[in-house]
């Protein structure tokens, strides 16, 4: 029997040469967006942190600073009219103005989307009063409320309507408010015109040839297909809805009788008029949690009415 005998050889072995780091490719993406940390940190996130710690303290423009803790807070709640009368203005407010502002645009978005001859130009029209500074706006909208000249209440007498004082009547003055903050909405239509250019055509042909009709194709078809887009007008709504300051400020300062003060005044008017900055700052974190829990909600809710691509519903649909 014959034996063979395998011989192996063996392989030397390969040296493996450390990589070299290449660190101008590792930090030129950083280096492009420098200049926007340098102004975050600078601009938001530092001016932030820094309000949060002078809202523990009683912070005058002039004169010595003192450590409070929490009595700003508590005397927000507690011992300042102020703060729940604005607060409940705004809220009136919020509660007018993100429904209507989100179906006008919503509305605006479904007109410029459809195939008609000079489109871009409605849209560049409809675009332009988000552009006008609030100073230019505020001044445009106190001629038009006046109540003996303003050409609301002339067009109104045209059908034989006597229009009321709008901005010195406690009844009309927020409603004035709302219609003149609904003006600007250029960038909330341009927003759901790109949720509807992105509904593919052919869900409405198949919803044609299945037989429905306009509104079954608006509610199971568009809508789902832009309640992401909705969730975010809906978020940013609520946001500017609280925030609401410059056409107050401009047409009625507060007034009448305080029915247009909202929130973000009675903050700016202890800052800026009363020289409490502690006490602002208090005033403005509050308004933070304020959205901050809203925006929370929101979020959680939206799993019921939100839908992204490839979810399956209950039903068998599929956005």
């Amino acid at each position: 029997m014959k034996t063979e005998t395998i011989v192996t050889r063996e392989q030397p072995a390969m040296t493996v040469q450390p990589k070299k780091m290449n660190w101008g490719a590792l930090l030129t993406p950083y280096l492009f967006i420098l200049p926007w940390i340098i102004g975050f940190l600078a601009f938001t996130l530092g001016p932030m942190l820094f309000s949060l710690v002078m809202s523990f303290f009683d912070w005058p423009v002039e004169g010595e600073v003192t450590f409070v803790g929490l009595d700003n807070y508590v005397n927000m709640f507690t011992d300042d009219p102020l703060f729940w009368q604005s607060l409940w203005v705004t809220i009136k407010f919020a509660l007018l103005f993100v429904p209507l502002n989100l179906i006008i645009a919503l509305f605006l978005a479904i007109m410029l989307n459809q195939k008609v001859r000079a489109s871009g130009f409605f849209r560049t029209v409809f675009y332009l009063p988000s552009v006008i500074s609030g100073v230019a706006l505020a001044m445009i909208w106190a001629w038009v409320y006046d109540g003996e000249y303003g050409i609301f209440n002339y067009l109104l007498s045209l059908i034989g309507i006597t229009g009321p004082d709008w901005l010195n009547d406690t009844s009309w003055a927020l409603v004035a408010m709302v219609i003149a903050s609904l003006w600007g909405q250029g960038s909330m239509v341009l927003i759901f015109l790109a949720g509807l250019k992105g509904i593919p055509e052919s869900l409405y042909e198949a919803a044609s040839i299945d037989g429905a009709g306009t509104v079954h194709k608006f509610f199971r078809i568009t809508l789902p297909m832009i309640s992401p887009t909705l969730l975010f007008n809906l978020i940013m709504t609520i946001i500017s809805a609280f925030q609401q300051l410059s056409l107050a400020l401009l047409l009625t300062g507060g007034g009448p009788l305080q029915s247009t003060y909202f929130y973000a005044m009675y903050a700016y008017d202890n800052a800026f008029k009363y020289f409490k900055m502690g006490y602002a700052s208090a005033n403005s974190w509050f308004m933070f949690l304020i959205i901050l829990v809203l925006t929370f909600i929101v979020f959680k809710t939206s799993g019921g009415w939100v839908y992204y691509e490839g979810d399956n519903r209950k039903g068998g649909e599929e956005a």
